[in-house]
């Protein structure tokens, strides 16, 4: 690269918040307004290492098991989902809870319950260990088998190829999700398909973007934590889109000088669970290398919002006490 060649960067829009997350972060904040510290929170309410910080300093204490919450209080449940065992864990220990799952994952626990009780055979594409696969799976373990990724599909086993649905895990790549389908649907011609598509409109907007932006890109630097799936996928989305190289980031003091050898063009995008806060580091620090001008690739409109929990409406702190002395 020449001192010449025009430095620019491409800004991926939509990208960052989700309206699932928004609702779940702005849902420990109120919690903690309403009712003051501590409120428990099982498992990171979103995976964002920053947000988990941010919400441990106003008061937020994050625990992984509900055992760990001390009888009568409040806890609540992180946008992934919970099986149904959690809930009962709290009811035992008379705590009163608020569930931040995500409408989304609710919608496919229920796709779950239902085709469960019809009998059918659920394969769950997903990761495994994942918090959303494990509360999805909870909603009925006898019938769901986990599929994670085309390499599993062999060894999966029905019992009646006649009464079998797909669903997934929310936050997956779209192309890989839909190569595996592909690979189901070989094996299992009559495999059911779930009423709409599982795989939330936020993680497909912000993979699209990626897309359009990713063959024009030396280098993508997506910002996100390491156990965010959709942050994750959306490296392996650039590099499969032709940007010759991508890296994961939290925050701009993780990002290496050497990166920009060569590089004329930067993508930038954020997953699902990332403030722009951490976005606008990352660009401030780009335009201090000489990447100043930006470039805005769009590729949806998201107007899309959640309601905040119905627990939020009401007096936890005295159903906590109530609860604690039946």
């Amino acid at each position: 690269m020449t001192a010449t060649t025009p430095r620019r960067v491409l800004l991926a829009a939509p990208r960052g918040y989700c309206a699932g997350v928004d609702r779940a972060v702005i849902a420990v904040e109120k919690a903690l307004e309403q009712y003051g510290s501590p409120v428990y929170v099982r498992h990171e309410i979103v995976h964002n290492k920053y947000v988990v910080q941010t919400l441990e300093k106003k008061g937020a204490i994050f625990v992984e098991e509900t055992a760990e919450v001390p009888e009568g209080s409040i806890v609540m449940f992180s946008a992934h989902g919970v099986a149904p065992t959690v809930h009962a864990e709290a009811a035992e220990r008379k705590l009163a809870t608020i569930d931040a799952t995500c409408p989304l994952v609710t919608k496919v626990h229920k796709e779950a319950v239902r085709f469960a009780q019809e009998d059918f055979d659920i394969l769950l594409i997903g990761h495994e260990g994942h918090e959303e696969v494990i509360g999805t799976s909870g909603e009925a373990p006898e019938h769901i088998t986990l599929v994670d990724g085309p390499e599993d599909v062999d060894g999966v086993e029905v019992r009646d190829p006649s009464k079998v649905v797909w669903l997934s895990q929310t936050t997956l790549s779209v192309d890989e999700t839909m190569e595996t389908v592909g690979a189901l649907k070989k094996k299992f011609p009559l495999l059911v398909s779930p009423p709409s598509d599982d795989i939330c409109y936020a993680t497909q907007n912000r993979q699209t973007a990626v897309k359009q932006m990713g063959a024009d890109a030396d280098l993508v630097i997506v910002v996100g934590s390491k156990n965010s799936s959709n942050s994750v996928r959306l490296v392996e989305v650039a590099l499969g889109a032709g940007a010759n190289d991508a890296h994961l980031v939290d925050f701009a003091e993780e990002l290496d000088e050497a990166w920009l050898d060569g590089v004329s063009t930067v993508g930038v995008t954020s997953g699902a669970s990332v403030p722009e806060v951490l976005v606008d580091g990352v660009l401030a620090w780009l335009t201090e290398r000489g990447f100043e001008d930006v470039e805005i690739v769009k590729a949806a409109e998201e107007s899309i919002t959640f309601s905040l929990p119905k627990e939020l409406r009401r007096d936890l702190r005295a159903e906590a006490t109530a609860l604690m002395e039946k």
